[in-house]
């Protein structure tokens, strides 16, 4: 039960994300920031279960989130 709210938490934020940066309404710097938070959670999630594949993508997206924010600010 717990990975699955790391998992769908991950899942919420990046859609947030996606949707902030996309509508391009000058919110991007707080979009980046719910990439990082999404990778984060979504790394958990497949560390605990065991998703090596998924969790090496999360790698690049907490990157490219802290790339964005920095980018932003």
């Amino acid at each position: 039960m717990k990975s699955k709210v790391f998992e769908w938490f991950g899942v919420i934020t990046a859609i947030l994300y996606s949707m902030m940066v996309a509508l391009n309404v000058g919110v991007e710097f707080a979009g980046f920031l719910l990439l990082l938070i999404s990778a984060i959670s979504i790394g958990y999630w497949a560390y605990l279960g065991q998703h090596k594949g998924i969790l090496f993508l999360q790698f690049f997206y907490a990157t490219a989130g802290i790339i964005g924010m920095v980018r932003w600010y």
